[in-house]
């Protein structure tokens, strides 16, 4: 696909008069009339009737509350109007439009070339021009932003030749030259493509490095403890990580903090469950095990300290505007991502040197899936003439990206809905990253479209977003959310994001809790793309988990930084799907339609489902959110700072042989905390682990008080929706009328400041662009969420007095959100 990068120019309509500037037309003045008793009357009436239909919306208009109840909410809107389609027939709409064939034409058109950040223009550009034919006015936001291109890489397994130094230096012979391409596969064109984009890391130093090698398992923080432990030698040597567990920068973080001068990053098919090559499955195109020259691409940026462009964290990137320095935010040592056919040659050179992974603990023989080929996971490093040459060549410049918005005007002016997905991809293809969510974006928007021409019009306005350089660290939408931050902190309601839309079968949500309600709502009102009973919903065959939000999205800066709730779904896959080929070329639409989703029919309902929720939020009288279930997610997220507390104080030896899942023992092998060593406690300091204990008995006391007032807030929603849904307002009783849309208007603007109660100013400790105090991606995780991360810190640390000053400042909080929803 062609790649424009001049800036986007904008054509102003101008203003056309039927005369001349200089004329001005007067029109001729009425004959007189004899008056008359009837005449009289009329007039009369006539201006009774304009003064009594004024008068009945007034309180509404003075509380700038524009509800008009009706059946099911939506007979009528504003005044004078009524809505020409209510809640049922635009639920209906939003199931009948979506279609397959469709959706499987935008996943053809968004995969059929190359669209990195800041060089799909022309993408943009068709993606704004659709949206208007569907009548969504829209236009092209742009940002300039500091990002990097590949120029060159190279990856070479080097053995030292005796007797021959030359001015000191060792010389040596290649034993092995990494490929550094995925293989081109006939069946799959877009892996064949001549403008392909090179294997590389966003964000990633450019070097030219030489050094022993050592193998430091998924790279996590108690990973890099462990060898510390064991004295493997780290500082000078290049690191080689599994993929998996934490966000690929916190790796390579990690690995620079320690010295080290390189990272190389591969996919371990052990981490593909039962679909892998050597338990017999057929690897792609034949079958669904990983390909093994497969490559994940991606973003080395240090994503949990601030995504968006990191040479102006909190605020827009605008031409003019002052930059930073990076250091802070970006690698300054180089890494290459490379296949596990790539890998292999440098583990097998590890064979033999350092000890085995087996004889650290059960986390480094988790997974291990490349035993098979004749790797013994030993550590390292190798011997000082078995060195890898890592070199790596990036083009760093400030480039325009361009996120398209697109907007259905609402009638009330101050509730905005934010629906987005992004559409830059690390390679020519990403069917489903990010294009999925592309396809069941504009699905959804087409059917709003039809339901604009049907004489709908929403009672909130509706954002829609496609955004731009969101793999390099979530840059198009943090820099969008930053640039109308005073506007979505006074008006904003939800953001909902869908990023991935189909990857797999299984559905996968994360929200803030107080959006789980209409999560419920809008999965029970789509029928399941897989139904093994007739008339079954996504919500039947949905596991119903809901996660916390962590980051690796665009939602981050919404929910993080703004204190927007937010939602991310999509259909994911699991250790029994198709492995899904995350970032590489064969995130295909060739794989889409061959493992991904055939029939394309997860897309369509994921695009309903998406539509319907959209609908849910903007649509009704009260906005259907539930205070209540936030209040008592509160209180489990303060039983797990508890959990962990006491997980703190145990033996290290119960720590290591707990029977965790994955995703548990991910975190627990991100905490800074060395779980080697057995803890130790002051005994002189006047905070401890008992006095942290004992304050947080504060937390759940201020969550009682939340809880009181967050179940009376519900219990007078539902009553007004109720009295909404129902029509039980007579039309000629005006003074209840206006009480009603009064008091709707006052619990949606409690609904609505909620999630922004929970912000703190100053921000967490040593990341200040994050606000939130319930949420926020794991320092050394990235992508998976942590709750009261304040609070968790300062466990991992031993610091008791951090972690009293955080329940002063999350008990603030609390009482703050009460207050706010208070009757």
């Amino acid at each position: 696909m062609a790649s424009e990068n001049e800036p986007l120019k904008m054509n102003k309509t101008q203003n056309v008069h039927p005369f001349p500037d200089n004329y001005i037309y007067v029109p001729p003045r009425p004959r007189p009339q004899p008056r008359s008793v009837l005449r009289r009357f009329c007039t009369i009436a006539l201006a009774s009737t304009l003064i009594w239909t004024l008068i009945a919306p007034l309180g509404s208009i003075l509380s700038g509350n524009w509800y008009i109840s009706g059946r099911d909410g939506q007979d009528g809107q504003t005044w004078p109007g009524r809505n020409q389609v209510d809640q049922d027939e635009l639920r209906q709409i939003l199931r009948d439009v979506p279609s397959s064939e469709s959706a499987m034409q935008w996943s053809r058109y968004y995969t059929s070339g190359p669209h990195l950040a800041g060089k799909n223009y022309s993408q943009a550009l068709s993606t704004k021009q659709k949206w208007e034919e569907w009548g969504i006015k829209s236009e092209i936001n742009e940002y300039v932003v500091y990002i990097n291109y590949p120029l060159d890489h190279r990856l070479a397994l080097l053995k030292g030749k005796e007797k021959k130094e030359q001015d000191g230096e060792k010389e040596y012979e290649v034993t092995y030259e990494a490929s550094l391409v995925e293989d081109v596969i006939e069946e799959d064109p877009t892996s064949g493509l001549a403008n392909s984009v090179p294997t590389f890391h966003g964000y990633s130093a450019s070097g030219n490095v030489t050094a022993p090698v050592v193998y430091v398992n998924y790279g996590t923080y108690q990973d890099f403890e462990d060898l510390l432990a064991a004295n493997i030698t780290l500082k000078g040597n290049i690191a080689i990580a599994r993929y998996g567990g934490i966000f690929r920068g916190l790796k390579v973080k990690r690995a620079q903090e320690l010295g080290m001068i390189g990272v190389i990053l591969y996919s371990d098919p052990g981490d593909d469950g039962e679909v892998t090559d050597e338990k017999g499955v057929p690897t792609y195109p034949e079958g669904p095990a990983r390909q093994p020259s497969s490559v994940q691409r991606g973003s080395t940026q240090f994503l949990s300290v601030a995504p968006g462009d990191p040479t102006t964290p909190g605020y827009p990137s605008k031409p003019e505007v002052p930059r930073r320095p990076v250091e802070t935010a970006i690698p300054s040592i180089p890494s290459l991502p490379i296949s596990y056919a790539d890998a292999l040659p440098i583990l097998k050179a590890l064979n033999g040197h350092g000890p085995k992974a087996k004889d650290f603990n059960q986390w480094w023989t988790r997974n291990t899936g490349l035993g098979y080929k004749g790797v013994e996971y030993n550590i390292g490093p190798t011997p000082d003439d078995v060195v890898v040459n890592l070199y790596n060549e990036q083009e760093y410049v400030y480039t325009p990206i361009w996120n398209v918005i697109g907007v259905i005007n609402g009638t009330i002016p101050d509730e905005v809905v934010v629906v987005g997905n992004h559409r830059d991809a690390w390679v020519a293809g990403g069917a489903g990253d990010p294009n999925s969510g592309s396809a069941v974006l504009n699905e959804a928007m087409r059917a709003f479209g039809e339901a604009l021409k049907r004489g709908w019009k929403p009672r909130r306005t509706v954002v829609f977003a496609s955004w731009d350089g969101e793999e390099y660290g979530l840059v198009g939408s943090t820099e969008w959310v930053e640039e109308y931050l005073p506007w979505l902190k006074h008006a904003s309601v939800a953001y909902v994001n869908t990023d991935v839309g189909v990857r797999g079968k299984r559905l996968a949500v994360a929200a803030s809790p107080i959006l789980n309600k209409v999560i419920y709502t809008a999965t029970s009102l789509v029928g399941s793309a897989n139904q093994t009973r007739p008339g079954q919903t996504v919500y039947d065959l949905w596991d119903k988990k809901i996660k916390t939000m962590g980051s690796g999205s665009d939602f981050t800066a919404f929910q993080d930084f703004a204190g927007i709730p937010s939602i991310d779904i999509g259909f994911d896959n699991d250790r029994d799907s198709p492995v899904y080929h995350y970032h590489s070329n064969y995130d295909s639409f060739h794989w889409m339609q061959k493992f991904g989703d055939p029939d394309f029919l997860y897309h369509r309902t994921m695009a309903q489902v998406l539509g319907i929720l959209v609908a849910e939020i903007a649509n009704l009288p009260v906005i259907p959110f539930g205070a209540e279930d936030y209040a008592k997610a509160l209180a489990e997220y303060v039983h797990k700072v508890e959990d962990k507390l006491d997980a703190y104080l145990i033996p290290p030896a119960e720590v290591l042989s707990a029977s965790v899942t994955d995703e548990e023992m991910f975190e627990l092998r991100s905490s800074t905390r060395n779980i080697s060593s057995p803890v130790s406690v002051s005994t002189t300091s006047k905070h401890t682990p008992k006095t942290f204990r004992k304050s947080l008995t504060r937390l759940h006391e201020a969550l009682q008080t939340l809880t009181y007032h967050a179940y009376h807030l519900d219990l007078l929603a539902d009553e007004l929706r109720h009295i909404s849904e129902n029509d039980e307002i007579p039309w000629w009783d005006l003074p209840r009328k206006v009480r009603h849309h009064c008091a709707v208007r006052k619990a949606n603007t409690k609904y609505k400041y909620l999630e922004r109660s929970f912000l703190y100013e100053e921000g967490l400790d040593n990341r200040p662009w994050f606000k939130h105090v319930v949420f926020a991606p794991g320092l050394w995780t990235g992508y998976s969420g942590a709750v009261f991360p304040g609070l968790m810190e300062s466990i991992d640390q031993g610091d008791w007095t951090n972690a009293e000053r955080w329940v002063d400042i999350i008990e603030s909080r609390i009482l703050n959100a009460a207050r706010g929803i208070e009757a």
